[in-house]
């Protein structure tokens, strides 16, 4: 670790970039009384007025992230994998303008030696493997800089209430990449529940139609050759040293163990969020897994996991219920004949006194069961505000010196609590329900479950 450059005081008149980009709550009030013309003229966004936005992870879900945020300065990309980095900045997705900007970033494979070398990065996006999501994020949010990670928030229970901690501490602005919480869809179910719509919720179901890649399988055997474009061991970053194989690189890593969460903690992000934020969720009291058979390597293909939540404020206690890998829930009987369960990736069914809401995949077209009590239905006034997205939100919140929706001190209880699952899967063979204290973040009845909280980075690497 490099020692910190002494600082030159600077006088009480003189504003850093970094304070005028929203790096205190002064200069953000600041900057917002500055008339636009001054700044640039009207509909024109001056380069003063951009964060400088590097970028971990440019394949996959990488891609669709830089381009949400391409509206600031690029300055840097980084991935592990030459070719990603190639075929994005090719891709016809891409303007020229967009492509002008990627060309002229810096190029790395490794975010240490990008967050050393370019100082005047404002903002990192991570958009790696989920093993990766907490040393990619924890180094630049130490090193001072607003962070966007992709869902799930982390790999392990103690990296997400870690990262949550630094993000508040370091006063920065956070936000994990669940876009349903963006939408429309997750702003009116709140709404309608906290209106009373369908009375007390005491049950909830989710349910997705993933994993649609290989779980409950072995490793491959086989070692072939590493491509030249990738470097292996920085893909591998904290995770046990293994060989490479396609089977991991570039997408099926997620079944794994090793490096992904499974199906719950792909699409948990999304489908939990709308009974974690409309239910007033926090820590739950016991998580108990079924599951079909799993290997060392790699996670069941389905699962059912039950968690209860005690009482919060006037809301009763809540058993919420997850569906993966082909499995559902019963079908309501209100449901009328012929109608889908959700969509064809997923739902939610709030189960209330007076009725049900029904909702997608990412919380959008809530719906009361059956139609003909939605129709009735007089629908409340609109009291939260909208966002214009998941990405855009960030990059407002950074500029005006406020905090997002779904910071990390709201997605990393949500992260822990979609973790959780996979360590009652892990320990099923004691056949018990885990009773968890949230605020000391163990298993107080199965202390053998407590290994699963954390993991051992490999040499070299750490938080």
């Amino acid at each position: 670790m490099k020692a910190k450059k002494s600082v030159p005081k600077k006088s009480s008149s003189t504003i850093t970039r970094r304070e005028f980009l929203g790096g205190s709550a002064t200069a953000a009030a600041a900057f917002m009384v500055v008339p636009r013309h001054v700044l640039g003229g009207q509909g024109h966004t001056p380069p003063s007025d951009k964060l400088n936005i590097a970028c971990v992870g440019v394949g996959g879900k990488g891609s669709s992230d830089i381009r949400s945020v391409s509206t600031e300065n690029i300055v840097a990309l980084c991935d592990v994998d030459d070719t990603q980095t190639a075929g994005f900045i090719k891709s016809d997705r891409n303007t020229p303008e967009q492509k002008e900007m990627y060309l002229k970033a810096g190029k790395f494979r490794d975010f240490r030696i990008m967050l050393e070398k370019h100082k005047e990065i404002d903002a990192v996006t991570v958009s790696t493997p989920d093993h990766t999501h907490a040393v990619v994020a924890m180094m630049a949010m130490k090193m001072g800089k607003h962070v966007f990670v992709q869902k799930p928030l982390t790999h392990t229970v103690k990296e997400a209430r870690l990262l949550a901690k630094t993000a508040k501490e370091m006063n920065l602005v956070s936000q994990m990449g669940n876009q349903g919480h963006a939408m429309e869809g997750a702003r009116l179910i709140n709404e309608w529940i906290w209106d009373g719509a369908i009375g007390d919720v005491r049950e909830v179901h989710a349910w997705t139609n993933r994993p649609i890649w290989p779980q409950g399988i072995d490793s491959p055997k086989e070692i072939p050759s590493v491509p030249s474009s990738l470097d292996w061991n920085l893909w591998l970053g904290p995770a046990p040293f293994r060989h490479y194989h396609p089977a991991y690189h570039p997408f099926s890593w997620r079944g794994f163990w090793d490096f992904g969460t499974g199906a719950l903690g792909d699409m948990g992000a999304h489908i939990f969020d709308q009974p974690f934020w409309a239910l007033k969720l926090k820590y739950p009291t016991t998580v108990q897994a079924s599951s079909t058979k799993f290997t060392k390597d790699s996670c069941p293909k389905a699962e059912v996991i039950t968690y209860d939540f005690a009482a919060r404020g006037s809301m009763p206690p809540l058993k919420l219920t997850w569906w993966d890998g082909g499995l559902m829930p019963p079908r309501p009987e209100e449901l009328e004949p012929g109608r889908m369960m959700g969509d064809s990736g997923g739902g939610v069914l709030f189960v209330g006194d007076k009725g049900k809401i029904m909702c997608s995949t990412y919380g959008d077209n809530p719906r009361i069961v059956p139609e003909s009590q939605m129709k009735e239905y007089k629908r409340p006034e609109k009291t939260i505000p909208r966002s214009p997205g998941i990405h855009e939100e960030w990059v407002e919140a950074i500029k005006a010196g406020k905090k997002s929706t779904t910071d990390f001190s709201y997605s990393g209880l949500l992260t822990e609590t979609m973790l959780l699952a996979n360590i009652a899967v892990q320990v099923k063979e004691h056949k018990t329900v885990l009773e968890w204290d949230g605020e000391k973040m163990e298993f107080t009845n199965l202390p053998e479950a407590n290994k699963f909280i954390h993991k051992e980075y490999r040499m070299g690497w750490s938080l």
